[in-house]
């Protein structure tokens, strides 16, 4: 197995943010007498990406199609902001982590559905702007996932090989994106997670700080 690059999500896998996001979404919502129930938000927001979500909701809901996507993700993004600001620490420490170790050997870039300007702001939180090449959000690739386009950007921006690359995921959505662009994957099954179908994963962890290089290429060695 060769490795050439390293992609990581963002929500989820490296910021436990993705129920602040649903609260959000349905505070939002709420506001504009546009009511949802929780679980239906979890099934529209987890793993999907922004301009995705924005479709199903303006759908579900006319009277919010004359908000344009933009204005409705900075009124989302408000609402968020006050909900993570009420929360402890939402950094997923052991993901983040192996993120900066990785980076020492491999080229780490982040895809993920939130808007670009959130995952910047993600990267800064995490302080780890020296280890990230780039990021890549909702609005720089379409279709979102469970599409592969985020992840097959990713790799050409890079100018690497798809099949060289390792993803690291928490989704349905993003573990289906990863293993139809061709490269590997690693989903993170947190025991406080929205419960996802990860079982197409070449491993499912519940921590990555259980997550080597040297013991993936072992396990895929002995899968053969």
């Amino acid at each position: 197995m060769r490795l050439d690059a390293v992609i990581f999500d963002l929500d989820g896998t490296l910021v436990d943010t993705e129920l602040l996001w649903a609260d959000a979404m349905r505070l939002y919502l709420s506001s504009r007498q546009c009511d949802c129930p929780r679980n239906t938000l979890l099934q529209i927001v987890f793993g999907r990406s922004w301009t995705d979500i924005y479709r199903d909701v303006t759908s579900r809901f006319p009277v919010l199609a004359a908000t344009p996507v933009h204005v409705m993700a900075e009124a989302l993004r408000d609402v968020y902001l006050r909900l993570r600001s009420q929360s402890e620490n939402v950094i997923i420490h052991s993901s983040a982590a192996l993120l900066k170790t990785l980076s020492q050997e491999f080229p780490v870039i982040i895809v993920s559905g939130s808007p670009h300007a959130d995952v910047e702001e993600a990267v800064r939180l995490l302080e780890a702007t020296a280890q990230v090449r780039f990021v890549l959000g909702a609005e720089d690739y379409t279709p979102g996932k469970p599409a592969p386009a985020g992840f097959l950007l990713g790799a050409r921006r890079l100018g690497v090989a798809p099949a060289n690359c390792l993803v690291f995921e928490d989704s349905h959505a993003g573990v289906t994106a990863a293993k139809a662009a061709g490269m590997w994957c690693i989903a993170l099954d947190r025991d406080s997670a929205h419960p996802q179908d990860l079982s197409a994963a070449d491993w499912v962890l519940p921590d990555l700080s259980a997550f080597s290089v040297e013991a993936f290429r072992r396990r895929i060695t002995s899968l053969g």
